[in-house]
């Protein structure tokens, strides 16, 4: 579960899924852009991790989906979601 990882390591989960998605997504994704690219992303973490990834995209969507359509950083999106230290 998300919320068992310690706060250092869920800040590096988050930071690594976003910075993957913005990768794949590219410069100025759409929603079905941000989707795909999640649902891939979470799929190649693996077992555990893609079931901790789907988790945390199912209850952040919409602020990952506008966080990547307006350029933030990866390290600033998920200090706003509480996953790092701000």
């Amino acid at each position: 579960d998300v919320m068992a990882l310690g706060r250092g390591k869920k800040c590096r989960l988050c930071t690594k899924i976003l910075d993957k998605v913005k990768a794949i997504a590219g410069d100025d994704p759409d929603e079905a852009a941000v989707d795909a690219a999640l649902g891939k992303v979470c799929r190649a973490l693996g077992k555990s991790l893609g079931r901790v990834c789907k988790r945390l995209v199912k209850k952040y969507r919409d602020q990952i989906t506008e966080a990547l359509q307006n350029g933030n950083q990866a390290q600033d999106t998920c200090a706003a979601i509480g996953f790092c230290k701000a």
